[in-house]
């Protein structure tokens, strides 16, 4: 990694994980295999804001602990990369697990239980379908029907936080790298 860390990818250690190495990771993953409209490809650094952002709209009352980890459901990617769902499942379980296993320490680094609660976990995924909803239409090409059809109707939301998503750009490497730290320097709280 950038920062001198050498993480070994079969047993990650939590001591191996900084947080820069995150986000600067993250800011260059591309999401949607890079095919999105505009100057700069949507980040997976950009997409964990996104998915951050509406946890926290959904969620009012939740503590940063779990804003967090909506921050972080996809930081193994700074290591892995950002496969389409559809192959990730044809790859099979043996990848899923490899991509939990970081997480987990991921995790354990930044003071997170290794398995989120059920209601947690599920809310967060749910905020992430709705962030996929958003690129899907407003950077992806999708029509609003097809976007439906993949990821659902994006409820729990307010007006202007529809209008915010609708209108989403996907923003350069350096401003979404900058943006995820300073997220992340605002929940974390060292154990």
């Amino acid at each position: 990694m950038l920062s001198g860390r050498r993480l070994d990818l079969l047993d990650p250690s939590p001591l191996d994980i900084e947080v820069e190495d995150i986000a600067h990771g993250l800011a260059r993953v591309a999401r949607w295999n890079g095919q999105t409209v505009g100057d700069h490809a949507m980040s997976v650094a950009q997409h964990a804001l996104v998915v951050e952002d509406i946890v926290a709209v959904r969620n009012p009352s939740w503590d940063s602990n779990w804003r967090l980890a909506a921050l972080l459901h996809d930081s193994a990617e700074y290591v892995v990369g950002d496969l389409i769902s559809p192959f990730k499942n044809a790859i099979g379980l043996d990848y899923k697990a490899f991509e939990t296993r970081l997480l987990e320490a991921i995790h354990h680094r930044f003071g997170l239980p290794k398995t989120l609660p059920q209601t947690v976990a599920a809310e967060i995924k749910t905020a992430d379908r709705i962030a996929a909803y958003f690129e899907a239409t407003a950077l992806a090409g999708f029509g609003e029907d097809e976007a439906l059809e993949f990821f659902g109707r994006p409820e729990k939301l307010n007006a202007v936080k529809r209008a915010e998503l609708a209108a989403l750009e996907a923003l350069s490497a350096r401003v979404s790298q900058r943006a995820f730290l300073d997220k992340f320097s605002q929940l974390f709280q060292t154990p």
